[in-house]
C-alpha cells in the first residue's frame, strides 16, 4: 500500500500508523485486531498511537477513510478521452481478473470493513460517502456520454446504479469466495452491456 505524499492531507506519523494497521488488518483480521499488533508493525511505541487516535474503533475509521482516499486515487479518469473507453477503463481496473497486488488488498480491505457498518454509523457514513463518490464518477461519463452523442439517451441514474451495484457485488465474491472466473465473466458481460446497450451505433 502506498500514498503520494504530494497530495496527502496525513502527517507523516499518521501515514505510518496507517500503514502499520493496514498491514496487521490483513494479517489478523478485523475481530483479532489490536492496538499491540498494530504496534508490533510500527517503529515506534504503542503509546504512540494514542497521541493520535483515543481507541482501537477511532483507529479504524480513520484507516477506512485512508483506504478510500488511496482506492479512489487510483481509479481517476481522463475527461480528455472517449466517455466510453473510460468506464471500461474503471471497470476494468475494479474488476480485473488478475488485479495488482495493492488494488486487491484495498478491495479485501473495505469488504473487510463492510460488515460492521450494519452496527457502526460512522463506517456506515463512510461508506456512503465512498459509494456516493464512485456513483459520481461513473454518472459523470455516462452523462458526457450522452452529451457527446457517443452514448444512448439513457437514465444515467438508472445505469450508473447498476454497475455500481455490478461492481460491489463481485467485488466482495471477489476476496470472499473461490469464484474466480465469476470476476472475469462479470467484467466480461458489463463490457459487453456498454457496447450493446449504451454505446450508439458506430461510436
Amino acid at each position: 500500500m502506498t500514498n503520494d505524499a504530494s497530495d496527502s492531507t496525513w502527517s507523516a506519523p499518521e501515514e505510518e500508523i496507517m500503514e502499520a494497521t493496514y498491514t496487521a488488518l490483513l494479517k489478523h483480521g478485523y475481530a483479532d485486531l489490536s492496538i499491540a499488533r498494530i504496534g508490533d508493525e510500527l517503529d515506534r511505541s504503542k503509546a504512540s498511537i494514542y497521541h493520535y487516535y483515543d481507541s482501537k474503533d477511532d483507529l479504524l475509521v480513520a484507516l477506512l477513510e485512508f483506504t478510500v482516499d488511496e482506492f479512489e486515487a487510483s481509479l481517476a479518469t481522463d475527461s480528455h478521452q472517449n466517455p466510453a473507453e473510460d468506464l471500461k477503463r474503471l471497470i476494468a481496473t475494479l474488476l480485473s481478473p488478475q488485479p495488482v497486488a495493492d488494488d486487491y488488498e484495498y478491495q479485501a480491505v473495505l469488504v473487510g470493513f463492510r460488515s460492521q457498518a450494519i452496527t457502526d454509523t460512522r463506517i456506515r457514513a463512510q461508506f456512503t460517502q465512498a459509494h456516493d463518490r464512485l456513483a459520481n464518477t461513473i454518472q459523470e461519463l455516462i452523462e458526457r456520454g450522452i452529451a457527446e452523442g457517443v452514448f444512448d439517451e439513457v437514465n444515467p441514474s438508472q445505469v450508473t446504479e447498476y454497475i455500481l451495484a455490478t461492481i460491489t457485488g463481485v467485488m466482495s465474491g471477489r476476496v470472499t469466495t473461490d469464484r474466480e472466473d465469476a470476476v472475469a465473466a462479470a467484467h466480461t458481460s458489463l463490457l459487453h452491456y456498454i457496447d450493446s446497450e449504451l454505446t450508439q451505433d458506430g461510436c
